[in-house]
């Protein structure tokens, strides 16, 4: 790969929250999923994010996927033109053009899964992403897909704590998390991934060595989302 400064947008917000002392979390948008059904409808999207990051939320994570998920690409467009934090694009980017689409409609990174794309492919990825100013956040599932990451230069990578292969329908914890952390390079912000619906959960991930948790689910189903993303969010460093 050729050297390209890494842009951080994502993983500086991040940084940022850490250093004050409590683990930032990012609250994952989804109007749907495959295990729970609807979640939120598309319409009401750019509110709920508004309302999180209110409630401090330093980056907002929005799944444009439409079969399994129910999102769009103009649903992302339409919350990164609404909420002042970065914008991180969850979906299942293969290619170059979706990259060039995600910088058009405002993300400022993009989750790349080591699962599904071959090594070259997803160092190319990485690549191009970097060349259009969006931070890629790597995702792993085991130790074989971290030790290839690790050959990159990442500034982000997270750990699923789900099989995204069955479309995180598997009973996955932060045991996951917790068996694989030690195998990241220190010098990467990472990232703990689904199954995290308590402040214990928080707690487990951190003191794996996580730096930031991603949390979707256990937001959107609460009654009071609000609340229930506060009260991951008080988890100290």
């Amino acid at each position: 790969m050729n050297e390209l400064k890494s842009p951080t947008k994502c993983t500086d917000a991040l940084w940022k929250k850490y250093r004050t002392g409590f683990i930032p979390v990012i609250p994952d948008i989804k109007c749907k999923s495959p295990e729970h059904g609807i979640l939120l409808p598309e319409q009401d999207s750019a509110s709920y994010a508004l309302s999180l990051e209110a409630a401090g939320a330093p980056v907002i994570s929005v799944v444009t996927e439409s079969a399994h998920y129910g999102g769009s690409p103009e649903m992302l467009s339409h919350i990164a033109k609404s909420v002042s934090v970065p914008v991180l694009r969850k979906d299942f980017i293969t290619g170059c053009e979706m990259l060039k689409e995600s910088a058009d409609i405002g993300a400022s990174g993009v989750l790349l899964i080591a699962s599904m794309l071959e090594k070259r492919q997803l160092f190319q990825l990485v690549e191009d992403a970097l060349a259009l100013n969006l931070e890629p956040l790597v995702e792993t599932h085991n130790k074989e897909e971290i030790m290839l990451a690790n050959e990159l230069n990442l500034t982000f990578l997270g750990i699923n704590n789900r099989n995204i292969g069955i479309w995180e329908t598997d009973n996955g914890n932060v045991n996951t998390t917790e068996q694989l952390a030690s195998f990241v390079r220190r010098d990467a912000l990472l990232l703990s991934e689904s199954s995290i619906s308590s402040p214990e959960d928080v707690q487990r991930a951190v003191k794996a060595g996580a730096h930031a948790v991603l949390v979707g689910t256990a937001v959107m189903r609460a009654v009071d989302p609000v609340r229930m993303y506060r009260m991951l969010g008080n988890v100290m460093v």
